[in-house]
């Protein structure tokens, strides 16, 4: 598992080869306040039994609040098959504060 901070998840969204499953692991009343454009919410208390949704192959990004559940979920996949895996560092959180402060922070 990698880390990455916001500019480097920027970074490597516009320049990856093939597009990044951007998972986001919040709960739905979080993902609806505020969200990454075409990202994927799977709690992180759902991820086990929808795992099989994801792609092995594909290169996914964790995202939650702050880092911590992303950090867990990341390791789960990895412990579990998934050979590309990053946390996003500081969450969405970081994200609105460093790329994006028009978007909604809580």
């Amino acid at each position: 598992m990698r880390d990455m901070s916001a500019r480097e998840m920027h970074t490597y969204m516009r320049t990856a080869s093939e597009t990044p499953v951007v998972l986001d692991v919040r709960e739905p009343w979080e993902y609806s306040i505020v969200s990454l454009a075409d990202s994927v919410n799977i709690p992180m208390s759902e991820i086990l039994s929808h795992m099989h949704e994801l792609d092995l192959a594909r290169d996914i990004i964790v995202v939650c609040h702050h880092g911590i559940r992303s950090r867990a979920v990341a390791d789960l996949l990895e412990r579990n098959g998934f050979r590309s895996v990053i946390n996003l560092s500081g969450g969405i959180d970081a994200w609105a504060r460093e790329l994006d402060p028009r978007m909604p922070t809580y």
